[in-house]
C-alpha cells in the first residue's frame, strides 16, 4: 500500500464498505472507488443502482453480480481481471463484505494469486450494534446468522452457551422471535441482550434487557434489519442464578448430566445431546448416557 490518502496503483482488488441504510455515512472513498472502478462487483446490482443514485455517483465500469449462488464460479474472472491490470471494487447489498457476506473466496483466491487486496472501511452491522447495546465490547465474537432448522439453531446455541465474550448474531425479522426463545433456554432467561433493529436508518430501535424478558415481548412481526447482542457467559452470575441454560456454576460444565440437560433444553434430542457432550468432554458416548440413565433413575434433579 502507498502512503495514506494515495490510492493504490491499478490491478487491485479494493474490498469497500457501504453504508447499512443511511446513506449520509458513505465515505468519499467509497463514492470515488464507485466512479473510477473498471469492475464493480455487488451483491445486488439493483441495490447498488440505488445506492448510486443516493450518492449521485455514476459507475462507468462494467457491473457484475457476486453473490451466494455464483461466487465460486465469477471468482475466477474476477480474478483474472486484477491480474490483468483492472481495479476491482467489491461492495455487498451493506456493510462490510465478508462479514456474513460473499468475498471471502474472492479474497482468498487473490491472496493466492499474490495479488494487490485493499479495502474502503466503513460501516458494519455488527460494530454499530455492539456499540449501542451497552454489553461489554473489549472481547466480541460475530456469528452471523444461525442456522435456520430450529434443531441446528438449538446445537450451535448449546456450543454457545459458555462463550465468555459478547455474541453479535444476525436475523431475518421473521425468525427473530423464536431466535430469542432460543437463546433464553440455551442461555438462561437472566443473559443481558439487545436486539438492534434498522441502525441508521428512520425507524432505528435498540431494546435491551434480559433474554427473558426480550422474548417474551417479542412477536413475531418484526421489520427491518435485525442483530442481536448477547452478553458473554459470566461464571459469578451462573453460580448465583442457576447457570446460562440451566448449569449450576463451574462443577456443573464438567458434569454431563447436567450438560445433556441443558441441550435437551435447547432442543436436541437425548440422543444428539449425549452425543455432543461425549465429544465435548472427550469421553464414550455410553459412559455419558449410562450417567444420564443412572441419574434420571434415581430422580436426581437436573
Amino acid at each position: 500500500m502507498g502512503a495514506p490518502g494515495r490510492r493504490t496503483p491499478d490491478g487491485v482488488l479494493v474490498v469497500a464498505a457501504t453504508p447499512i441504510g443511511n446513506p449520509a455515512d458513505a465515505s468519499s472513498r467509497l463514492v470515488d472507488e464507485l466512479a473510477s472502478a473498471d469492475v464493480v462487483a455487488a451483491e445486488d446490482t439493483r441495490r447498488l443502482a440505488r445506492l448510486c443514485t443516493d450518492l449521485g455517483v455514476s459507475v462507468s465500469g462494467r457491473v457484475v453480480s457476486l453473490f451466494e449462488g455464483n461466487e465460486r464460479r465469477r471468482t475466477a474472472q474476477l480474478v483474472d481481471a486484477v491480474r490483468d491490470g483492472k481495479r476491482v471494487v467489491l461492495v455487498t447489498d451493506a456493510g462490510m463484505p465478508l462479514v456474513s457476506d460473499p468475498g471471502y473466496l474472492l479474497v482468498a483466491a487473490c491472496v493466492a494469486a499474490d495479488l494487490p487486496v485493499t479495502v474502503v472501511p466503513g460501516p458494519s452491522a455488527a460494530l454499530a450494534a455492539l456499540a449501542v447495546s451497552g454489553l461489554a465490547t473489549d472481547r466480541f465474537c460475530v456469528e452471523g446468522f444461525l442456522p435456520r432448522k430450529p434443531s441446528e439453531r438449538a446445537r450451535r446455541l448449546a456450543d454457545l452457551a459458555y462463550e465468555p465474550r459478547t455474541l453479535v448474531v444476525f436475523e431475518s425479522p421473521r425468525r427473530t422471535a423464536a431466535t430469542l426463545r432460543a437463546m433464553r433456554d440455551a442461555f438462561g432467561a437472566g443473559r443481558p441482550a439487545a436486539v438492534c433493529r434498522e441502525l441508521t436508518k428512520t425507524h432505528e430501535e435498540v431494546r435491551r434487557g434480559s433474554l427473558g424478558d426480550l422474548a417474551d415481548a417479542m412477536d413475531d412481526r418484526v421489520l427491518g434489519e435485525v442483530t442481536i447482542v448477547v452478553e458473554g457467559y459470566v461464571r459469578s452470575r451462573a453460580t448465583a442464578s442457576g447457570g446460562g441454560g440451566g448449569a449450576d456454576g463451574e462443577s456443573a460444565a464438567l458434569d454431563p448430566v447436567a450438560l445433556v440437560a441443558q441441550r435437551e433444553q435447547a432442543g436436541l434430542s437425548r440422543k444428539e445431546a449425549i452425543a455432543d457432550v461425549a465429544a465435548e468432554l472427550g469421553r464414550p458416548k455410553r459412559e455419558v448416557y449410562a450417567a444420564v440413565v443412572e441419574a434420571r433413575g434415581s430422580g436426581r434433579d437436573e
